[in-house]
């Protein structure tokens, strides 16, 4: 299984770059976190300075003032790039009739589902990795806290499933790639923003709100702390988004 797995995974993630889907996406990404970086580092950098000046106190620490802003405003842009990686992954292959030669294939259905999924987030995995120099450059002019900075990282990964998960979803949904892009925009922003809905709900409601928000499990890796409570609440949403694909993918081929 695994063997079969990663063929599939291999042979999606060059696919990758044998458009320009990658490059847009990944220059893209660069841009935008270089221009972050760059402003929460000189933001930082003024106001530690204002604070040495004024004799206002301790100023805010590397983890406050840039590592927390930036893989929140990681975790943003993710939610808006992952559409795009996702949404070719089923709808491209039910568009030009690929898909039955993909079903008669010596795979089985997990198979292909989890190839595809890992494809997806190995080009995830090269886009974070590429951030790396910024928590480099950091540790090089100055002394930040490596904890946050790693469960950061695995937080954004784990976030970053959840959205890998439901593009995978909407793409088994339709042969249409911009629907499918749209859907999983508009989920992944609906479990982003969920939380939003317990300042009015009752007490019970607004627990099981709260819980159900991907943002809202987040926050602990971002302030150094691995929860595995958290940890399975995203472990928990992959598998349901692939094993609703499954399902999808199922009834399809037996039509």
């Amino acid at each position: 299984m695994i063997r079969n797995t990663w063929v599939v995974a291999s042979k999606d993630f060059k696919s990758y770059f044998t458009s320009p889907i990658a490059y847009i996406v990944i220059a893209g990404f660069m841009v935008i976190m270089g221009w972050m970086f760059f402003f929460n580092l000189s933001h930082f950098n003024m106001q530690n300075l204002q604070y040495q000046q004024f004799n206002m106190g301790k100023a805010a620490s590397i983890t406050d003032g840039i590592i927390r802003p930036l893989y929140g405003n990681m975790n943003v842009i993710f939610l808006f790039l992952v559409p795009f990686i996702t949404m070719r992954l089923f709808a491209e292959e039910k568009k030009n009739k690929t898909i039955a030669l993909l079903f008669t294939a010596p795979l089985t259905l997990t198979e292909i589902i989890l190839g595809k999924f890992i494809s997806s987030y190995l080009l995830i995995a090269v886009m974070l990795a590429l951030t790396f120099t910024y928590p480099i450059i950091l540790m090089i002019t100055g002394n930040p806290d490596l904890g946050p900075i790693l469960t950061s990282n695995i937080g954004t990964l784990l976030l970053t499933g959840c959205y890998l998960s439901l593009g995978v979803f909407f793409s088994s949904l339709t042969e249409n790639q911009i629907v499918a892009g749209a859907l999983t925009f508009a989920a992944g922003l609906f479990f982003w923003l969920i939380s939003w809905a317990t300042q009015s709900a009752g007490p019970v409601w607004s627990d099981i709100l709260m819980y159900l928000s991907l943002i809202s499990h987040y926050n602990n890796f971002s302030q150094g702390l691995l929860s595995s409570t958290d940890v399975f609440f995203y472990l928990s949403f992959m598998f349901l988004g692939l094993f609703l694909t499954h399902r999808v993918l199922d009834s399809y081929r037996w039509r």
